[in-house]
């Protein structure tokens, strides 16, 4: 039974492929520029940067993260909202770790962030996946094919002219067998995937060479909750399950604070 499970699981793995790219939204200042990275496996990477301009950066403002176009079109206000807070906490860890962060956009350099697409989670099929990963002990995460989420976006750092020194268009879904737990939640995947996109964020916009800094105390992040959620952690290893609740921090999607 173990040894069909595996073949089956195997065959799926086989059967994934990389995500296909989102059109241009309109969101970006320009288009022209960007370029396909083909070492990724699982992303759509189009990424430009301006190795002059970026390696003068060391102080910019985050643009809260926002709808572009019909994204999130059939989601909940607070679902979108949550995706929307998702989106800018882990940009906001990645990006303090390389730069200063600016309280006003004034005479600094600008990161806006538009969310393309949300593309849902199937809670039916995330919690059969749920208990097939219970009953089928092994490295990964079994998901169930059709069920999966994803999100796309698109980002640029602009300097303090509204140049574009650099730009992402990104692009991923969950994949059916790896490390994307199955979530309940309608936009679970979109925010278990927000943490790679702030990573691919912050390589974007740094030059190769730009360290990686201490957290800055006070942390300018602090308002997004913990960096690190151990609760989180537990609540997957136990349930088998993303919950949004105990992954994205503490404080509510919906609350009304002041950007860092």
């Amino acid at each position: 039974m173990r040894r069909t499970s595996l073949v089956v699981l195997a065959g799926l793995a086989l059967t994934a492929c990389q995500t296909a790219p989102a059109a241009d939204a309109g969101f970006l200042s320009r288009y022209d520029g960007l370029v396909t990275r083909e070492d990724t496996i699982r992303a759509s990477i189009r990424q430009r940067r301006d190795e002059t301009e970026a390696a003068g950066i060391e102080r910019l403002f985050l643009d809260p993260a926002v709808l572009v176009g019909a994204a999130g079109a059939g989601l909940s206000e607070p679902e979108r909202a949550k995706v929307l807070r998702e989106v800018d906490r882990q940009i906001c860890y990645e990006v303090s770790e390389r730069f200063d962060l600016a309280s006003t956009a004034t005479g600094a350099a600008r990161l806006r962030t538009g969310v393309v697409d949300i593309r849902p989670t199937g809670a039916a099929g995330s919690g059969v996946a749920a208990i097939a990963n219970m009953l089928i002990p092994g490295p990964g995460t079994f998901r169930v094919p059709g069920a999966t989420g994803g999100l796309a976006v698109e980002s640029e750092l602009l300097g303090a002219d509204g140049t574009q020194i650099a730009a992402l268009a990104w692009a991923r879904n969950a994949n059916t067998l790896g490390t994307d737990s199955p979530s309940l939640s309608r936009v679970g995947d979109a925010l278990q995937l927000a943490e790679p996109l702030g990573d691919e964020i912050g390589d974007t916009i740094s030059p190769p060479d730009r360290a990686v800094r201490a957290i800055p105390t006070p942390d300018p992040c602090a308002l997004f909750g913990a960096r690190t959620q151990p609760v989180g952690f537990v609540t997957r290893l136990v349930t088998g399950l993303y919950v949004p609740e105990v992954n994205t921090g503490s404080a509510p999607a919906t609350e009304d604070k002041p950007r860092p």
